[in-house]
């Protein structure tokens, strides 16, 4: 089972680059995708329903902004749009697939970047997120977590760690905040797990020279119930085209 998580920065840019067309060479039972930056009305035929996949999205209310969606080869049994929290789904940020046992995820945590307000979302994000992943865990269903988490948990996951301790993204209260999902509520970060010490990256800003001189965070992550990571055979980072400021994110689970 191939799983890819990509952020497209814009569905539209992304197709315009080729991704589709890169997409149906990977032979992929799921692709989950963050960012849409767009709505209902903007997404032609091919970019709901691709190369006859089941297509399912969580638009945000504003235009131009944020999104996530899931494309299946196989109809889900029941899909659910949205965390049942107004202030977040507004946003279009989380949407989940299930396929008898399986959940699948595809979530867009908030981004702090741009200030001070946005971080406290982020922050606000997290407290109410937790308890979701809690119950996640303690369904007893198999899950993965696909999707932009907008941070680096360790100092193997950006290249500038030193400089960006004080940074979103790279906070202590975030990363912490990842420490508590793996160790204390169970998740594993697949691609970790499959590569304890390599240094690989899924973000780069479109300042400087970060993409030529690989200066990237790995901010994109598929974040497993322990059952679902021991199926992970193989996961990678697709670099040989670029489609948005963020790579596809790849792994294939064991049957």
């Amino acid at each position: 089972m191939r799983i890819i998580s990509l952020n497209l920065n814009g569905i539209r840019s992304a197709y315009n680059k080729g991704m589709l067309e890169w997409f149906s060479k990977q032979n992929a039972d799921i692709l989950c995708v963050q960012e849409l930056k767009a709505q209902a009305g903007d997404m032609s035929p091919d970019m709901l329903a691709p190369l006859g996949y089941h297509g399912y999205f969580h638009y945000a209310e504003k235009k131009g902004y944020s999104g996530v969606g899931i494309y299946s080869k196989r109809k889900p049994d029941n899909v659910i749009v949205g965390l049942g929290i107004a202030e977040f789904d507004a946003e279009g940020r989380y949407i989940e697939a299930q396929f008898g046992n399986l959940s699948v995820v595809s979530l867009y945590l908030p981004s702090g970047s741009s200030g001070e307000e946005r971080q406290t979302v982020k922050f606000k994000f997290l407290d109410a997120f937790m308890p979701h992943m809690v119950a996640l865990m303690e369904s007893g269903r198999d899950v993965i977590v696909c999707g932009d988490w907008n941070i680096a948990h360790t100092e193997k996951d950006l290249k500038n760690w030193k400089g960006n301790k004080k940074n979103s993204g790279f906070l202590p209260e975030e990363r912490a905040w990842l420490t508590e999902l793996f160790d204390r509520v169970g998740f594993v970060d697949v691609f970790r797990k499959l590569h304890p010490e390599l240094e690989a990256y899924t973000w780069w800003s479109n300042r400087g020279q970060a993409w030529a001189k690989d200066v990237g965070w790995r901010l994109d992550y598929q974040v497993a119930t322990p059952h679902m990571a021991e199926k992970a055979l193989s996961s990678g980072i697709y670099k040989e085209q670029r489609f948005s400021d963020h790579a596809p994110m790849m792994v294939d689970y064991a049957d």
